[in-house]
């Protein structure tokens, strides 16, 4: 049991000790990402505002046949879609390493995370940052293992 909770731990240092990097280069991809969606909310809104319209005046104002529709629709997609990376970027943008782990649930954007994976090249941790998130993952690892274990047993234990 104890060699199965210190792979479980080993497994862990060496996922999370990855996590510093990765999340830099998602970082990265959702500052690129809130850069092309801040021109398209930009220039909905300016042309709104060119027109006397709230935002939300001028969707309406759109119509509804279908390819209205489908435009109206895409266009508060890719603000809303606008408005939670911004807010994420801003949450992760300044912060440390070990910050964006206590942040994790920020890292949320399922297409900007499986595009910055596959570029993703892992390498050993040589920073601190990366050396404490080693630690973090084999203490989880390690508890993990070692709780799954410890729930299988009890069965057993009637039986002895």
């Amino acid at each position: 049991m104890r060699i199965l909770a210190l792979a479980g731990g080993i497994a862990g240092a060496v996922a999370l000790s990855q996590f510093p990097e990765f999340s830099q280069q998602y970082v990265q991809r959702l500052s690129g990402a809130v850069d092309e969606l801040r021109t398209v909310t930009l220039a909905f809104d300016t042309t709104a505002r060119v027109a006397g319209m709230s935002r939300e005046q001028a969707f309406e104002a759109m119509g509804e046949g279908d390819f209205q529709a489908r435009l109206r629709d895409d266009m508060r997609t890719r603000i809303y879609r606008y408005e939670r990376l911004n807010a994420d970027y801003q949450a992760l943008a300044g912060a440390a390493p070990l910050q964006r782990l206590a942040r994790v649930w920020r890292i949320r954007d399922a297409e900007l995370v499986r595009r910055s994976w596959d570029d993703y090249q892992p390498a050993v941790p040589v920073t601190s940052e990366g050396l404490i998130s080693a630690g973090v993952g084999f203490v989880g690892g390690w508890g993990l293992v070692a709780l799954l274990l410890s729930l299988l047993k009890r069965p057993l234990r009637r039986f002895a």
